[in-house]
């Protein structure tokens, strides 16, 4: 069928306790999925990038949460998010068996999801005031790349999610979790780290 995805295969499976070998349906993933995964993620990411670019950009945030100015704001939630980037990065480690010795402890992947879900969620009010408050700016190239790299950390997280619900070769989702951690982390170093190690802390300065 042309609008099928995954191709069946027939395997012999190994002989099991009660002495019975029979064939065992396994899938292989087609190159369209594999391709229309990367497509819609770099989708996301070009969208927000035309959004920023093209959206006149208010210089005032809708909301700081509390924070004094929107320049705290941006600066403490990313950091957090920062964080929580690192959090991810050694729980994936564990899990993968690259760190640490022995089985990963059974209640890990859940606190793995929950903490990359946390960075996501941390990030977005960050995302959302940077696009509709300052617009994607290329004026200087730390801003560039953190411009750049947002895009990307959206656009990859997108595309992480939609391979953890489908049948996706092996190395798609260290490979796309890994670019959403690289990118996520370059956003936090060309904003928030920048800002601390630069200008210090937050308190009615700006970028």
């Amino acid at each position: 069928m042309c609008g099928a995805v995954e191709v069946v295969r027939l395997t012999v499976a190994p002989v099991g306790r009660r002495g019975h070998a029979g064939p065992v349906a396994t899938t292989t993933t087609r190159p369209a999925r594999v391709a229309g995964t990367l497509a819609i993620g770099a989708a996301v990411a070009v969208a927000l990038g035309v959004y920023g670019r093209l959206h006149q950009p208010t210089f005032r945030p809708i909301t700081t949460l509390g924070f004094p100015d929107l320049v705290s704001m941006k600066v403490w939630l990313g950091s957090v998010a920062g964080l929580l980037a690192l959090v991810q990065l050694v729980s994936a480690l564990r899990l993968f068996g690259h760190l640490g010795s022995g089985p990963a402890p059974s209640w890990l992947g859940t606190f793995h999801r929950v903490s990359g879900g946390l960075a996501v969620l941390v990030s977005l009010p960050v995302a959302y005031h940077c696009l509709w408050a300052l617009g994607f700016q290329y004026d200087q190239p730390r801003v560039l790349v953190h411009s750049l790299a947002g895009c990307i950390f959206y656009g990859a997280f997108v595309a992480k999610v939609l391979t953890l619900h489908s049948h996706m070769p092996r190395w798609a989702l260290p490979v796309l979790g890994g670019l959403t951690f690289t990118a996520l982390v370059v956003v936090v170093l060309t904003s928030a780290v920048w800002f601390l190690t630069t200008v210090g802390l937050p308190g009615g300065a700006t970028y």
